[in-house]
């Protein structure tokens, strides 16, 4: 492992431990054994390590997207949505915590959203993308002609928000059976009001 990744496997530590907000770019240094200079020689600021880490650290919600637009037709409407579900579930369980504390200041969620969004990599693109899938899932007729595919979308993945929002507030890690289940009961939820 090369000191790039280790420095971004530091800082999910870090942030995880302490939140975005408190994880200085020190500390990401010290815990991954290297001195700031070579941290920035990596990075251009603590933004651009948070982006590395949940694009590098996190289950991956973007590749899962890339995939079922590819494999779509291969695998059942149910199975696609339950597999959606199961990662969505999990990345937001591993960035809650992490995310959570750019609330804790105006001027520094201004910061935030204004470098994110610049680079078009903000909170909106899940959704963005689940739209994206479902209506490639309308394209193959698997998915009502008037379903609304925002709505849909915004659902699937504010029920698992709100799963994970409630998980991190009570300070509980869930079993892996409990997350299969939950992606599954929100699983058979959508496909009973998406379904053609």
């Amino acid at each position: 492992m090369g000191s790039r990744e280790e420095i971004v496997a530091a800082a999910a530590k870090v942030m995880r431990e302490q939140g975005y907000a408190h994880a200085t770019t020190k500390a990401i240094a010290r815990a991954a054994g290297y001195s700031e200079a070579l941290l920035y020689k990596h990075f251009k600021d603590k933004t651009e390590i948070f982006m590395s880490v949940l694009t590098e650290r996190l289950p991956a919600l973007g590749t899962t997207l890339d995939e079922l637009m590819e494999t779509a037709s291969s695998t059942p409407l149910a199975a696609n949505l339950a597999r959606l579900a199961r990662i969505t579930l999990s990345f937001y369980l591993e960035s809650f915590p992490i995310a959570v504390s750019l609330f804790s200041s105006r001027e520094l969620l201004a910061t935030h959203r204004e470098r994110v969004t610049s680079e078009q990599r903000g909170p909106d693109v899940p959704l963005v993308r689940v739209v994206e899938y479902l209506g490639e899932e309308a394209r193959l007729g698997r998915i009502r002609a008037d379903a609304d595919l925002e709505a849909s979308a915004s659902l699937l993945l504010g029920a698992c928000f709100q799963y994970a929002f409630l998980a991190s507030f009570e300070d509980r890690v869930p079993a892996t059976a409990e997350l299969d289940e939950w992606a599954e009961r929100l699983t058979k939820t959508l496909v009973a009001a998406l379904a053609s």
